[in-house]
């Protein structure tokens, strides 16, 4: 260990003992020298881009700035994807009922429009994440059937491989399947 320091030359700083003192217990759980541990205090404000002073809780700019784009994200979604499908479906309503204006001799009667609400909306994804979850399982009982029908076979000269016990016909039918 010595040999390693002779290396290096050396400076020394000086700081107030309570200072030192807490220093030096903070080194023994980081490093092994004091040397080490300050350098690595250094790369971390460096690394992140971060300085002492700054204040990581939630009124660092930063965050308001990641905060604020997640909002606009959520904002632009509703003015692209959910307002403008309500407003078509609103249009597409009242053509219906001004083309039941224009044609009195013939009525349909279509009965009356459901308003697509969220709730129906929310219940609709949430069924077919229930059949998404449900294919999800069967694709991995497959896969696990397969491994299963696998062995490992110990090469002679080489790396071993994974031998598959199953016919041609068995696996062109999985091919299909999946």
């Amino acid at each position: 260990m010595g040999d390693t320091y002779q290396k290096y030359r050396f400076s020394a700083i000086s700081i107030k003992k309570k200072t030192a003192v807490r220093f030096r217990t903070f080194s023994r759980l980081v490093s092994d020298s004091h040397t080490r541990t300050l350098e690595i205090v250094m790369d971390f404000f460096e690394r992140n881009d971060l300085s002492p002073n700054d204040d990581l809780g939630i009124r660092n700019n930063r965050t308001n700035k990641r905060i604020n784009a997640v909002i606009a994200i959520l904002k632009n979604i509703e003015k692209q994807q959910t307002l403008p499908t309500k407003v078509m479906l609103n249009t597409l309503f009242q053509e219906m009922s001004q083309v039941e204006d224009q044609e009195k001799e013939e009525s349909f009667d279509f009965g009356t429009p459901e308003p697509f609400s969220r709730d129906r909306e929310l219940e609709h994804y949430q069924n077919r994440y229930v059949e998404m979850r449900q294919e999800l399982g069967q694709y991995k009982n497959r896969v696990q059937n397969v491994m299963e029908q696998m062995t490992y076979v110990k090469g002679t000269f080489g790396k071993g491989h994974f031998k598959l016990d199953m016919g041609k016909d068995e696996f062109e039918k999985l091919k299909k399947e999946l």
